[in-house]
Parts: structure tokens; C-alpha cells; sequence
């Protein structure tokens, strides 16, 4: 039975890869969920699966050695599966030293401790273990509008603090692999959507916004073009590359679904009117005449898009969700759990923790 460390498993996509893995490998497993319960930690994310045998939740900062150092103590560790870290562009202009602290720092703390506890007296490891450190396309910069794709062996070329923070960390394990051989993987992912997403992002916030009858604000001329991964998709990208990527090797993880932001938009709000019945008196507010298009993000990269053929020759994975499916996957679920955003957009899901743990 292997066990594995999720650092940020609160989180969007660490939330989705928990709950991907149990309905997976149910009891067959153990998961360590290590999360600090910033903004964008929702431990509503993980409800239904917080009473498991097999689940247990630490609330620890990843830049806390100590705190780190004791769940590699007191567990043994299989697999580290990292994803915490600090994400939104916007937060990351006005406060870039909290990227840096939890991007940079914070990976140094993991991989100190990972190696720490799995290196044998001679510098090698311990069989079976690995280090699997999730990044973002984001680090390669900005690509021409008329062509051209994000591949492993392109040159890293941050334009925002988030995306230079990210680099660092990716450096940082690229280092550690190839000074101490440590055994670990990365992969760089294009933008993730579905369910439990903060509604900071482009498509819940537009979800949101649009059936409140709420502005829907879009960056510059909204044609910054981003390619888009169901997140599902991703969660098994990662526990394949876990698998079967081989040794010190990055993955690009993308899914050929390249859209324009107000193409993004665009869709959203003909899903939205699609789906809702037309007695539901939110249909009435879902409208194009909502978009506003507001000052461009400084920095604003342009185009990402990225090539996972080396992920599909080496691994056999490939995207398996279209947008338009997707999309009315994610919406679905936001119907669904109307009571997951009415928390998150009020902020009462951060008293969750207290509820639940508060007196533990």
C-alpha cells in the first residue's frame, strides 16, 4: 500500500487529484493531505472523503521544516505529489514575496525533507520513492499569436512574479535531480477548469458573475490566448507520470483546447443559457451585454500552448475532455453546489477548519 504526500491538497487541482486517486485506488492507498488553509484552501473540497481510514489531513505551512520534517517521521512516505503554491498573476503583482516565500522556499522545504528521508548512506534512495513536482506553462513566457508550442526543452522566460516564482521552484528540482540524483519528476500544465475552482479565476468568476447579472470583465481586447485542461484529465496525467515517467524527466501536460479569453466567455454564456430552464429567473440576467472589457493585466502574456507529445509517446496520455464538454461539466457541478460558491464568495468556508478541527 503506497502513501502519498499532497502538498496543497485543499486546493483546486489538489483537491480534484485526491478525489480522482480514492475513486481510483479507494482503500489501496493512504494520502497525507498537507495544506495551509490560505484563501484558496477549502477543506469543503474534501467532505466527502475526510472520514476515510485511509485520509488524513495536516494543516502545516510547507515552509515550516519542522512541521514537515515530522509527517516524513511519522508516516512512510512513497510518494510526494506537490502541489502548493501560491497561483493568481493578479495577487502576485501586488504581493510578489509571498510567491516567493511559498513557490521557492516552500519547494526547497519539501525537497530537503523528501531527500532526508529517503537517502541511503550511499546517496541513493530508497526503492520506490518518488518526488513528483507540479508547475505551470506559464514559466516559458509568452508565444506568437500565428503559431509555435511550448515543448520540454523551451527556454524558461517568466513576465510575471507567479510565473518567475514557479521557474525558481522548477530550477530548484531540476537541481536537486541533477546534483543528487533525487528521484522526481516535473510536469508543466496548461490552465486547469472544473469543479472546486476559486471564483478568482476566469471561469467561475465569469460562472458566477453572469448568473448574478454581474459585469463579466475581460482583460485588454480579450484575445490573450490560453490552452485549457479539464482538470480531471490533469489529476491522471499526474498519477501516470507517478507511474511511468521515467527518472528526472519534465512532462508537458496541455489540451488541445486553445480558445481566446472572450471566446472563453463567449461560451460560458451560451452554455449558462442553454442549460438553465427557462422558468429559472437567472436565465434573464445571462446576457453578452454583461462583458466590459477593463484595463489589460500588466505583463500580459499573450499566448500559451503547449505540446504534450512527449507525455503521449512516453506515457500514453493524452486529453480526453473537449472545452464544450468540459465546460458543461464545470457548470453542472456549479449548479450542483450552489452552496460550495455562496461560502466561497462570502468567505465562510474558511470556518470550516475551525468547525470540523477546531476542537480536535
Amino acid at each position: 500500500m503506497k502513501t502519498y504526500l499532497v502538498t496543497g491538497g485543499a486546493g483546486f487541482i489538489g483537491s480534484n487529484f485526491i478525489h480522482y486517486m480514492f475513486e481510483k485506488y479507494d482503500n489501496d492507498i493512504v494520502i497525507i493531505n498537507i495544506d495551509s488553509l490560505t484563501y484558496a484552501g477549502n477543506l469543503e473540497n474534501l467532505k466527502d472523503i475526510e472520514k476515510r481510514d485511509n485520509y488524513f489531513f495536516v494543516k502545516a505551512d510547507i515552509c515550516d521544516k519542522e512541521a514537515v520534517k515530522r509527517v516524513f517521521t511519522e508516516h512512510e512516505i512513497d510518494r510526494v505529489v506537490h502541489f502548493a503554491a501560491e497561483s493568481h498573476v493578479d495577487r502576485s503583482i501586488k504581493e510578489p514575496e509571498v510567491f516567493v516565500r511559498t513557490n521557492v522556499l516552500g519547494t526547497a522545504v519539501m525537497l530537503n525533507e523528501a531527500k532526508a528521508a529517503w537517502e541511503l548512506p550511499d546517496g541513493s534512495y530508497r526503492e520506490g520513492k518518488k518526488f513528483l513536482h507540479v508547475s505551470t506553462d506559464e514559466v516559458f513566457g509568452s508565444l506568437e499569436e500565428d503559431g509555435g508550442y511550448f515543448y520540454e526543452t523551451t527556454p524558461f522566460s517568466p513576465h510575471s512574479p507567479y510565473s518567475a516564482s514557479k521557474a525558481g521552484s522548477d530550477m530548484l528540482v531540476k537541481a536537486y535531480m541533477d546534483t543528487y540524483k533525487f528521484p522526481a519528476n516535473i510536469t508543466n500544465c496548461s490552465n486547469n477548469y472544473g469543479p472546486y475552482q476559486f471564483p478568482e479565476k476566469l471561469i467561475p468568476l465569469i460562472i458566477n458573475n453572469a448568473l448574478s447579472g454581474k459585469k463579466l470583465p475581460v482583460y485588454g481586447d480579450g484575445k490573450n490566448v490560453r490552452d485549457w485542461l479539464y482538470v480531471r484529465d490533469h489529476a491522471k496525467a499526474i498519477d501516470m507520470v507517478i507511474e511511468k515517467g521515467r527518472l528526472f524527466e519534465t512532462y508537458n501536460v496541455g489540451g488541445h483546447n486553445e480558445k481566446q479569453n472572450i471566446e472563453i466567455v463567449n461560451i460560458i454564456i451560451e452554455a449558462l443559457q442553454e442549460m438553465l430552464s427557462d422558468d429559472d429567473p437567472r436565465k434573464k440576467l445571462v446576457s453578452k451585454d454583461l462583458i466590459t472589457y477593463v484595463e489589460d493585466r500588466k505583463g500580459h502574456d499573450r499566448r500559451y500552448a503547449i505540446a504534450p507529445d512527449k507525455i503521449k509517446k512516453e506515457i500514453g496520455w493524452e486529453p480526453e475532455t473537449m472545452f464544450k464538454e468540459g465546460i458543461k461539466l464545470t457548470i453542472k457541478w456549479y449548479f450542483e453546489h450552489e452552496d460550495w460558491m455562496k461560502n466561497v464568495t462570502s468567505g465562510d468556508y474558511q470556518k470550516y477548519y475551525d468547525d470540523m478541527y477546531g476542537n480536535r
